[in-house]
């Protein structure tokens, strides 16, 4: 009986192709290679600012994979090339500017024993496993962003509290959670995987409360971490 491959997802053709791109750059700039150090300096000045924003960026993120889909995948459509495109530079951008001078690579993968994703990471900041308020509320409020670029530049400030305590961050998976954010429903999707990783007791805390106040709408510590199939 011949088994037919179930298509890969378009969230998850952004999450590879983000991987890539990371894989490459940060290894070619740990290894002080000049074009990746070229490309960091331009990365980095697109943190936080639309895709079209900054013509110098034009083309340094090549999305072409997404145009020529694994076979037996469907072709995104205008609508998710434009969203992949788009997720892709705001996450490519913020680990340029939360890699600018670190000495390792601050763009590891997830784990389920060591997560990397952001409400992780966010948690991580926080010593003797206590609530810090204001980290707390750095990330609600990149929760309740309106839009992806209003979203990019609340991130823009974790990254850069991120970077001075030397925490790494899965940006691959980010690529794929902003992707998944522009989608009817995807907001809320997203704030439950933030609030599940943030409540996952990361290696520098040790046990304590992690109840989110009362009135907050984001994170929320359920739900499944794979977006729905309504992409």
């Amino acid at each position: 009986m011949t088994t037919i491959p179930r298509p890969v997802r378009p969230r998850t053709q952004v999450i590879d192709l983000a991987a890539q791109h990371l894989a490459r750059l940060q290894r070619g700039y740990l290894a002080d290679r000049s074009r990746e150090v070229a490309d960091l300096a331009r990365l980095r000045r697109g943190a936080g600012r639309e895709v079209g924003e900054l013509p110098d960026l034009w083309g340094l993120i090549d999305t072409a994979h997404l145009h020529q889909p694994p076979a037996g995948t469907r072709p995104l459509t205008e609508g998710e090339l434009v969203r992949a495109e788009d997720a892709l530079h705001a996450a490519l951008t913020l680990w340029a500017l939360h890699q600018q001078s670190r000495p390792t690579g601050m763009h590891q993968a997830d784990r389920p024993d060591n997560g990397r994703g952001l409400g992780a990471a966010v948690r991580r900041m926080m010593t003797l496993g206590e609530i810090d308020e204001p980290l707390r509320k750095r990330l609600v409020r990149a929760g309740t962003a309106p839009d992806l670029t209003a979203l990019a530049q609340r991130l823009r400030d974790i990254v850069l509290l991120l970077r001075r305590d030397g925490i790494a961050l899965d940006y691959a998976l980010l690529a794929g959670q902003l992707y998944t954010w522009q989608h009817p429903g995807g907001p809320d999707t997203v704030r439950r995987e933030w609030g599940r990783s943030f409540h996952t007791r990361p290696d520098r805390t040790t046990p304590g409360d992690t109840a989110i106040a009362p009135g907050d709408t984001a994170p929320t510590a359920v739900g499944d971490t794979r977006a729905p199939d309504t992409e």
